[in-house]
């Protein structure tokens, strides 16, 4: 090895680790300060508690109202999810793998799709909403997460699936497959690292959404977990420890599925980005 290439190295393993540091760090201090009384953090938020108090989470999860929320938002994350990832692979299997006229018109149209500010269409999709009675329920969600996260997850499957080699349909038709069989037996299995990708990407937003979840549910019983989380800037709870205690299990569900699956993302996205 070179003193160029060990120098670039060095500077890169080095600027990567402070990268890291600079995101953990805060998290961190986050999950440290949830387990504090209210006192040790007025007096010092980058000391260690005293002792560990776990009632920090049980009230937290009384305030945002999280046994209601929590599992709203996995009903409502979990089904835009499935909904966008087999829409989007279907999409991107005829997209990669047939030729067709329209077939450069249709591409176009979901590279349009990520040109458009997702909240500038709030009021349309509001008014959308009203029309088909669809307004404050969980279907008021689903359906936009899913629009607005197709193009995205095109993009990445596309380009993933244009890769293949023509062969892998050739040997399914000799097989006597169709093309769905070819889909569901072939494509799919190594269009793992991709699919998990876009599967995290999608989780990540569907959970977090705020403003949709805001404008679109009222009532208390269909509320996402975001919202339960603003229960805390009132005056009464204006706790900063629980805040914290409540943020950090927001972020479990978040840290458990990259777990799961951050093996195939780096790959997946590289694929995506240089293949097609």
């Amino acid at each position: 090895m070179n003193r160029k290439s060990l120098g670039f190295r060095i500077f890169a393993y080095t600027f990567l680790s402070l990268f890291a540091i600079m995101n953990i760090v805060p998290l961190f201090w986050m999950v440290v300060n949830s387990f504090k009384t209210e006192q040790e953090y007025a007096v010092n938020p980058f000391s260690l508690p005293e002792t560990l108090q776990f009632s920090n989470y049980a009230e937290a999860w009384k305030i945002a109202n999280m046994n209601v929320y929590f599992l709203n938002s996995l009903f409502v994350t979990f089904a835009s999810l499935i909904v966008t990832v087999l829409l989007g692979a279907l999409a991107s299997y005829f997209l990669s793998r047939f030729e067709f006229k329209l077939r450069g018109l249709t591409y176009g149209l979901f590279l349009l799709g990520m040109l458009v500010p997702i909240h500038a269409t709030l009021i349309p999709i509001f008014l959308i909403m009203q029309k088909l009675h669809f307004l404050d329920t969980h279907l008021s969600l689903i359906l936009p997460y899913t629009a607005f996260h197709l193009s995205l997850t095109i993009i990445i499957l596309e380009g993933f699936m244009r890769g293949f080699p023509k062969d892998l349909e050739e040997s399914g038709v000799m097989d006597g497959a169709g093309i769905f069989r070819i889909f569901w037996s072939i494509i799919l299995p190594i269009t793992r690292p991709a699919m998990a990708t876009v599967i995290i990407l999608n989780f990540i937003y569907n959970w977090n959404e705020y403003l949709f979840a805001l404008v679109l549910i009222s009532s208390s019983e269909l509320k996402t977990l975001p919202l339960g989380l603003a229960n805390f800037v009132g005056i009464e709870t204006a706790s900063l420890t629980l805040q914290m205690s409540a943020l950090t299990m927001a972020l479990i569900p978040i840290i458990i599925f990259y777990l799961l699956l951050q093996k195939q993302l780096v790959t997946g996205m590289t694929a995506g980005a240089v293949k097609g």
